[in-house]
């Protein structure tokens, strides 16, 4: 199927700026770009339409992106905490998402959505991983997420200290079971 041209209403990655025409792939153009108001289908009834009200989009645009640029200044540095169970070597049982990092970034103080928080994967193992959280097409900041066991074990982490338990608690490696005389 032929591409199909549409007019970016904002910058989108990858993509282009604010007011670009560029071919994209029909789905992408309808499931994604289009239902988001992200971008118009070029027309030349929409080209007439977005010529006239750019000045005004681009204003809008400007205001969002001071607006997430001063959130990003605020923020920082960012460092959340995410508890979860794993086993002994720090695989954990099941995964923490992008859901989970917009919940503890949002009780932290940093309102956003799980669609802002960029995770190419879902985070398996305990320790810290830098998360990219886009607050505006041309605004991202850097999260840092601690994944612990507990609250205590992700203090140590962050001072240092390692994650591992205290000596002599439960690291001494259990005897085998003894099996049944066959």
């Amino acid at each position: 199927m032929a591409a199909v041209e549409v007019i970016l209403l904002q910058r989108v990655e990858k993509l282009g700026q604010m007011g670009d025409v560029v071919k994209v792939k029909p789905g992408f153009a309808r499931n994604y770009l289009l239902p988001q108001k992200k971008a118009l289908r070029a027309s030349k009834e929409n080209r007439e339409r977005f010529e006239q009200s750019r000045v005004e989009l681009e204003a809008q645009n400007l205001k969002r992106r001071e607006e997430a640029q001063r959130v990003a200044e605020r923020v920082a540095g960012l460092s959340v905490v995410v508890i979860r169970q794993a086993g002994e070597a720090g695989n954990l049982y099941g995964s923490v998402n992008a859901r989970d990092i917009a919940e503890a970034c949002t009780e932290a103080g940093l309102s956003i959505s799980r669609q802002q928080v960029s995770l190419q994967q879902p985070i398996k193992t305990l320790g810290f991983t830098t998360v990219r959280v886009v607050l505006h097409p041309e605004v991202s900041i850097d999260v840092t997420v601690n994944v612990a066991r507990s609250p205590e074990e992700a203090e140590r982490r962050a001072r240092g200290e390692g994650g591992e338990p205290e000596a002599g608690a439960a690291t001494e490696p259990s005897a085998p079971a003894e099996l049944p005389p066959a």
